[in-house]
């Protein structure tokens, strides 16, 4: 009993689990990761992760849903936004992904590799309910934009998968990038922070050209 009231009184032990926990799953995925795995990357006995978390299922939930939130969460309040206008929405919504993913390159393939195992229960086990997606305000600037221009009508998802590859997917296709450049993981990420200035410029060239959903 004393030892269980110790282990109430350390927070830190908690995170120092969920950080282990994070580290593994990124390497090898829900799967191929024993509860053992995070007690040797955490450094502390097995039954503490029995203690804190239950199961090693449990424990894949809370950081799931965590890089979920990173992921989408932020980002939905950022394109939502009525006080800012498209062209703004663009360059936060940009300089918002590439931050983050320097910070946490390897989540959008964690993120991936999850989904494609097995999306329906992913989607049950984070909360995601189509049912409650709702019309967000870029989509209102986006058609008052192609009202005041002229352009072609197009589909906002395009815009969003645009957005989503020139941001992302270079960091996917990092080792491979940088294996084949030569760069290292600091000009990577500079090359990355470059972009920050040259995506809005490209967006806006695709919006203005009229071939964005074409």
């Amino acid at each position: 009993m004393g030892n269980e009231e110790n282990i109430e009184k350390n927070p830190s032990t908690e995170e120092q689990i969920k950080a282990a926990a994070r580290r593994v799953f990124t390497q090898k995925g829900y799967a191929a990761t024993r509860t053992r795995d995070i007690a040797e990357e955490a450094g502390i006995n097995l039954a503490l992760i029995n203690y804190y978390f239950r199961s090693k299922e449990k424990l894949f939930d809370i950081i799931m849903l965590e890089h979920i939130q990173i992921f989408a969460n932020s980002v939905l309040d950022i394109v939502d936004d009525r006080n800012t206008t498209l062209q703004q929405k663009l360059q936060i919504l940009i300089d918002h992904y590439i931050d983050m993913l320097i910070d946490n390159p390897n989540l959008p393939l964690f993120i991936l590799n999850e989904v494609n195992a097995d999306p329906e229960k992913l989607i049950k086990k984070v909360g995601i309910n189509n049912a409650e997606h709702k019309k967000l305000y870029i989509s209102t600037q986006l058609q008052e934009m192609v009202m005041n221009t002229g352009l072609p009508p197009f589909n906002p998802i395009h815009l969003l998968m645009n957005i989503v590859s020139l941001t992302i997917f270079p960091f996917v296709g990092s080792p491979l990038i940088r294996n084949r450049t030569g760069l290292s993981i600091d000009e990577f990420n500079q090359l990355m922070r470059e972009r920050k200035k040259l995506i809005p410029i490209w967006i806006q060239a695709m919006l203005t050209s009229g071939t964005t959903g074409q």
